[in-house]
């Protein structure tokens, strides 16, 4: 049976856990918060020191937030920054990131085959049916993306980068930070009109929506978007682990 080391690595936490063949974790999901300033080398330093304290596994996948691509890393927005999310980038952490071959050096590290991902395609992975159209949205420090067509994942696009309104940006806009200030009635309301706007865009079958804070959204907001929007568990960051291994079939990962 294969196991997997699977590790969500968010702006605020890195949770990780490892999985059997079927999803299932064999072991308590386990958190740290992400540390800052974060090079490089302490990022891979600190997913060891997480994956010493679980089972050993026989790979490893770890979601990413910002633009992955074939396990490089082409942009990150929170670990080139000096203190953490919204804080000022450190031109120097900027230079490490960029062009970060995460896998080739995660899969060295743990002496295992590696799996880098954006961290809104793994939790992508653990929820999607696979068929139709599939967006997924996941709400935390800021906003992710994933879009899946009949369960193959499609290629990576930063929507979160992308203005919104009033030269603000959705990860500006739908943010840990906006909730905090708005509230949670009013941060709902904000969410609802955002699928509102995304809904001729991508034209979904469903559209899943994941992540930390989305769990928060009121319940009448939620009804008012449609039968084709669910919340579905942040738990799927670590699960979509073992799912994700699936998508090297669709795509080159």
């Amino acid at each position: 049976m294969v196991t997997t080391l699977a590790i969500d690595c968010g702006g605020g936490g890195i949770k990780a856990s490892v999985l059997d063949a079927a999803g299932t974790m064999r072991a308590r999901p386990l958190r740290v918060p992400t540390p800052y300033p974060l090079p490089p080398a302490l990022f891979v330093k600190t997913l060891l020191a997480l994956g010493g304290r679980l089972p050993t596994a026989d790979r490893l996948t770890v979601g990413l937030p910002g633009m992955i691509r074939h396990g490089v890393v082409v942009a990150t927005p929170h670990y080139v920054t000096r203190s953490g999310p919204r804080t000022k980038v450190d031109p120097g952490l900027l230079a490490e990131w960029s062009g970060y071959d995460a896998r080739t050096a995660l899969a060295d590290a743990f002496g295992v085959p590696a799996l880098v991902l954006n961290d809104a395609e793994v939790h992508g992975a653990g929820v999607v049916a696979g068929t139709g159209c599939e967006l997924v949205l996941t709400l935390g420090t800021g906003l992710g993306s994933a879009l899946f067509d009949g369960g193959v994942l499609a290629p990576h696009l930063e929507l979160s980068h992308a203005p919104v309104r009033w030269g603000t940006t959705y990860d500006t806009y739908v943010g840990e930070p906006e909730r905090r200030r708005l509230g949670d009635a009013f941060w709902s309301r904000r969410i609802r009109q955002v699928v509102d706007g995304l809904r001729p865009v991508f034209r979904w079958d469903r559209l899943y929506l994941g992540g930390g804070n989305s769990r928060l959204i009121r319940p009448e907001q939620l009804a008012r978007m449609g039968d084709d929007v669910v919340v579905v568990p942040n738990t799927a960051g670590i699960v979509g682990g073992v799912r994700a291994w699936d998508l090297a079939a669709s795509r080159p990962v």
